[in-house]
C-alpha cells in the first residue's frame, strides 16, 4: 500500500529512503491492527509534538534531523497501512494533498487593530505621560518590550487544543482563511502540547521568513532563472496567498506569538504570566523584556538596534506595551488603535541621487534585466551606483525616467533598490525608459513571458546567455574551475573556441595561451583546474547545467536518490514527484532535459570527456567511522588552504553536516580571519569556536 499524498512531504529528510517507509508499511500491511500498534500511533504523534516543542520554543533540541525523520516515517508509514485512523490534527497532515481553489473570508472573533507609531524619545515620553494622566498618581504600572517582526500578521483560533482556524489580518475585521497554510509551518502547533489549556484559545503573531532560508530560497532561485524576491516580508506575504500548501512547506517560514485571548480567562494579573503559560503549551512566542519605566525601555530600544543586524529575522521597530491587564482594559483603545501600546519605529536608511542611465543585462535563461546607474550614494556603510530594478513592471510602477532624482534604500539593509521618484524635481528632458525590442547582446528580437513580467531573449546562440551559462558552469559552487574567470570566458565565446559546457574539456593549451593576459605557465593552471573539475562529482554537474528549477539543494537530492546522472535520466516524471522536496514543476523540468535532444548531447559530450557523472558508494561500516559523522559544523571567516566551498565539502566528506548558521543544535563553529558575527552568537550560546589547525586534526589530515 503506497502512503497516502496528503502525508508526504513537509517531513521525510535527506537520508531517509522511501524504501525505509515502504518496509515499515509492509510490516503492518495486511495485520488487523492491534492494541499495541494503537498506542505506538499514539506515542509517536506525542513524541513528534514533544520535539516540535522542543525546537520552536525551548530551543534546545534532543534528537537529530535524521531521528526526527525516522519518527515522523514510522507514523507515516502506521497511518497508511490503517488510514482509518489518520486524524486531522496528526503531524503527518500537515500538508494537504490538492490545492485549495481560493480563500474563503472570515470574519476574527475581536479586532486586530493597528498600532500607533512613534519615531523619537520626545513621542515616546508622551505616550508614557498620557497612560500616567488617564491612570492618575500613584497608580504603579510595569512595560515589556519585544521586537516588532516585519513579517505578515494572523491570527488562529484553538478549540479544546486543536488549532482549527488561522487567518490574516485583512482589514481588521475580516481576513482570509489561510487554515491549510499555516498547517504546512511546523513552527505552529497542530495541537496544543501537555494540558490545563482553555477551551477557546485565540492568539496572534506574525508569520517571517528567516534570513537564511529566505536568501537560500532566493539563491535557488536565482540559479533557475527565477525572479528573486525583494524582501522576505514580500516573500512572507505571496508564500501565504499560494494556494499549495506544498509551497509554503518548502520554504520554510516561521512564526512567534504575541497577543493572547483565552475562553474562559485565566486568573492572572500580568501578560508576562500568559507567556509562560502559552509557551508551556507549545507556542513559540516572541522575545518580551519587562521594563520598568521609560529609561529600561529606552535601554532595551538601543539594545534591539544595535542586535538587528545579527537576528535570522528582520525587524523595523520594537513594541512598547503594558504588562498589567487590568491596566490595559481600563486604557482601552481608540477606533484604530489600542491606548496600552505603541511601536518604536527605526528609520530606514535612504539616500537622493539622480538617475544617469538604464542598461540591460541578460542572465544565463534569457531573461532581460534593467539596471539603474545613478550617482554614488553612501548607505549601511558602503558607497553604492547601481541597483536592479528587477523587470519593466517595477520601471512602469514607478514611472521612472533617466534623469530622474530618486531615492535609494538598502532592502533588509542588504540589497540597494530604487524605491522612489521624485517627480517635482523631474527635469525636462528626462527620457522614458523603453523595454528593448531586440536583445542587447545579439540582437534578435525579445519576447515578453505568457505572464507578461519577464523580457527574454529566445536565441539559444546569444552570446550573453552563452557568456553567463559558462560563468555558472564554471563557478564556485558548481564545477568550480579556477582562473576561468569572466575575462577569460569572454574571450573563449568571441573567438568562439567555447560554445557549449562540453567544449571546455577539449580546450588546447596553445588556445588558452594566445588570449590576452595568459601565457603559457597560465594556461598549463586552467587546464590542470579543469581537469580537476572532472571529479566534481554528479550533484555539482547536474546543478551547474542550469535546468530550470534545479539548483544545487535540488541537485543533492536527486542525485541522493539516484546516485548518477544516468539512473536520474531514466527516471519518470511520476517516479521524481514521490522524493521528497521535488514536486511537479521540478520532475517535468528535469524529464524535459533529458528527453531533449539538447539534454542528450550534453550528457554524452561531458561523459566522453571523462567528467564524473555517478557517486562512489561507500560501505556502511566505513561511513559509521568518519571523524564527523552526526556533527553539524559551521564555517566562518577565510580558512587557510581552502576555499568556503572546499570546507563545506571536507565536512561532508568527514561525514558531517554543514550548516550556514550558528545555534544551539550546532556542534562547532571552524572560525578562519574575519570570522564576522557567527563567531560572536556561538560565544553567546557556549558553542565551541575552533581554528584551522583543529579543523585539520577533525577531520583526519595533517
Amino acid at each position: 500500500m503506497a502512503y497516502p499524498r496528503s502525508s508526504q512531504p513537509l517531513f521525510a529528510g535527506a537520508g531517509v529512503s522511501r524504501q525505509y517507509v515502504i518496509s515499515i508499511v509492509k510490516c503492518y500491511k495486511g495485520s488487523r491492527m492491534s492494541d499495541a500498534e494503537k498506542k505506538r500511533i499514539q506515542q509517536l504523534r506525542e513524541e513528534i509534538r514533544r520535539h516540535d516543542w522542543l525546537y520552536y520554543v525551548q530551543a534546545s533540541p534532543e534528537i537529530s534531523d535524521r531521528r526526527y525523520d525516522e519518527l515522523m516515517d514510522e507514523l507515516k508509514a502506521l497511518e497508511a497501512a490503517n488510514p482509518e485512523l489518520i486524524t486531522p490534527d496528526s503531524p503527518t497532515q500537515r500538508v494537504g494533498g490538492e490545492p485549495v481553489g481560493g480563500f474563503e473570508t472570515v470574519e476574527h472573533a475581536e479586532a486586530m487593530l493597528s498600532i500607533d507609531n512613534t519615531y523619537n524619545a520626545d513621542e515616546l515620553r508622551a505616550f508614557d505621560a498620557r497612560i500616567r494622566k488617564v491612570l492618575g498618581q500613584g497608580v504603579a504600572f510595569h512595560y515589556v518590550v519585544e521586537p516588532k517582526i516585519d513579517g505578515v500578521a494572523v491570527s488562529l483560533l484553538y478549540e479544546d487544543g486543536t488549532l482549527t482556524l488561522a487567518a490574516t489580518r485583512g482589514d481588521g475585521r475580516r481576513g482570509d482563511n489561510i487554515t491549510a497554510n499555516t498547517k504546512a509551518i511546523r513552527a505552529i502547533p497542530l495541537c496544543l502540547h501537555g494540558g490545563g489549556f482553555p477551551a477557546r484559545l485565540f492568539v496572534t503573531g506574525e508569520i517571517y521568513w528567516p534570513r537564511k532560508e529566505f536568501d537560500a530560497c532566493n539563491e535557488r532561485r536565482a540559479a533557475e532563472g527565477l525572479e528573486m524576491f525583494k524582501n522576505p516580508r514580500n516573500g512572507t506575504a505571496g508564500t501565504l496567498k499560494q494556494l499549495d500548501p506544498k509551497v509554503v512547506a518548502e520554504r520554510r517560514l516561521d512564526f512567534r506569538a504575541y497577543g493572547f485571548r483565552a475562553e474562559p480567562e485565566w486568573q492572572v494579573e500580568r501578560v508576562t504570566q500568559v507567556v509562560n503559560k502559552v509557551k508551556g503549551f507549545g507556542i513559540p512566542v516572541n522575545e518580551m523584556t519587562p521594563c520598568g519605566g521609560l529609561d529600561e525601555v529606552n535601554a532595551e530600544i538601543d539594545r534591539w538596534s544595535r542586535r538587528r543586524a545579527e537576528l535570522d529575522y528582520e525587524i523595523d521597530g520594537v513594541v512598547i506595551k503594558v504588562d498589567e491587564i487590568a491596566i490595559r482594559e481600563a486604557l482601552g483603545r481608540t477606533s484604530r488603535y489600542p491606548r496600552w501600546c505603541i511601536a518604536y519605529k527605526y528609520e530606514t536608511e535612504r539616500a537622493e541621487t539622480v538617475l544617469r542611465s538604464v542598461d540591460f543585462q541578460v542572465g544565463r535563461l534569457g531573461t532581460i534585466t534593467p539596471v539603474a546607474h545613478f550617482d554614488p550614494v553612501a548607505l549601511g556603510g558602503t558607497t553604492v551606483s547601481s541597483a536592479s530594478l528587477h523587470n519593466f513592471d517595477q520601471v512602469e510602477r514607478l514611472d521612472l525616467r533617466v534623469g530622474d532624482t530618486v531615492m535609494v534604500e538598502k532592502a533588509g539593509e542588504i540589497i540597494p533598490q530604487v524605491v522612489e521618484v521624485l517627480r517635482e524635481s523631474r527635469p525636462g528632458d528626462a527620457q522614458p525608459i523603453a523595454p528593448p525590442q531586440t536583445c542587447p547582446a545579439c540582437g534578435a528580437k525579445t519576447s515578453r513571458d505568457a505572464g507578461g513580467v519577464y523580457l527574454r531573449c529566445v536565441n539559444p546562440e546569444c552570446s550573453a546567455q552563452i557568456r553567463e551559462r559558462l560563468r555558472f558552469f564554471a563557478g564556485r559552487d558548481q564545477m568550480d574551475i579556477d582562473t576561468l574567470g569572466p575575462a577569460v570566458i569572454d574571450q573563449l565565446v568571441t573567438r568562439g573556441l567555447v560554445k557549449h559546457f562540453a567544449d571546455i574539456y577539449a580546450l588546447r593549451k596553445e588556445e588558452i595561451a594566445g588570449l590576452e593576459r595568459m601565457g603559457e605557465k597560465s594556461a598549463e593552471n586552467l587546464l590542470a583546474a579543469i581537469e580537476e573539475s572532472k571529479s566534481r562529482g554528479p550533484a555539482r554537474l547536474l546543478a551547474a547545467m542550469g535546468i530550470r528549477h534545479v539548483g544545487g539543494r535540488v541537485a543533492e537530492v536527486l542525485i541522493g536518490h539516484y546516485e548518477g546522472i544516468d539512473a536520474l535520466a531514466a527516471a519518470s516524471q511520476e517516479e521524481l514527484t514521490e522524493i521528497d522536496e521535488v514536486g511537479p514543476v521540478i520532475a517535468a523540468t528535469v524529464c524535459e532535459f533529458f528527453a531533449s535532444d539538447a539534454g542528450r548531447e550534453t550528457i554524452a559530450r561531458l561523459k566522453n570527456a571523462g567528467v564524473k557523472m555517478s557517486v562512489e558508494k561507500r560501505r556502511q561500516a566505513d561511513e559509521a567511522n568518519l571523524p564527523l559523522v552526526g556533527k553539524t559544523v559551521v564555517v566562518t571567516g577565510t580558512l587557510e588552504g581552502f576555499s568556503r566551498r572546499e570546507a563545506q565539502d571536507a565536512i561532508k566528506m568527514a561525514g558531517g553536516k554543514v550548516a550556514s548558521s550558528v545555534s544551539k543544535k550546532t556542534d562547532f563553529v571552524v572560525a578562519g580571519d574575519n570570522p564576522g558575527s557567527k563567531a560572536k552568537t556561538a560565544r553567546e550560546l557556549g558553542v565551541e569556536t575552533i581554528d584551522c589547525q583543529e579543523f585539520l586534526k577533525r577531520i583526519g589530515r595533517s
